[in-house]
């Protein structure tokens, strides 16, 4: 990392949003990841959509690798000015609603049961048709 970064806005960071010059914003810090673009495992569009916001959230729900995030270092270019960031593109800090699970949480719990009671429905339909073709293979044939 630079040892003396510079501080970066927004409107300066934003300019650079295409594939010959390329710069994303992560944990407040600038990266010209330009020459990136080619190597990146998941494609150059997928950096691309990550300019002209704050992609700190983007990085992180992709869950790289220490290596990677190491990688960074040399991409660095400076700090970013988390004030000159314009509300309606802020992706960093989640909505209330996202960060308390907002109504979310009654359907994650009626997922959790119904992960759980499908196997159990589906063995005890499994153990019924066992057993109902037993019973029918023991009753006597009537000729």
């Amino acid at each position: 990392m630079a040892s003396n970064p510079k501080t970066l806005s927004f409107g300066e960071v934003s300019k650079h949003n295409h594939k010959k010059d390329c710069w994303i914003i992560v944990n407040e810090k600038v990266y010209d990841i330009t020459p990136f673009l080619d190597d990146h495992p998941g494609g150059d569009e997928v950096l691309l959509t990550a300019t002209a916001k704050d992609a700190t959230i983007d990085f992180e729900d992709v869950g790289h690798s220490d290596s990677a995030i190491e990688m960074m270092d040399k991409y660095f270019i400076g700090k970013f000015e988390t004030s000159t960031l314009p509300a309606k593109v802020n992706h960093r800090q989640p909505s209330p609603t996202q960060a308390h699970g907002g109504g979310n949480e009654s359907s994650e719990f009626v997922l959790k049961i119904l992960q759980f009671l499908l196997p159990l429905l589906i063995l005890g339909l499994v153990f019924a048709l066992q057993s109902y073709g037993k019973n029918k293979d023991a009753a006597p044939h009537e000729s």
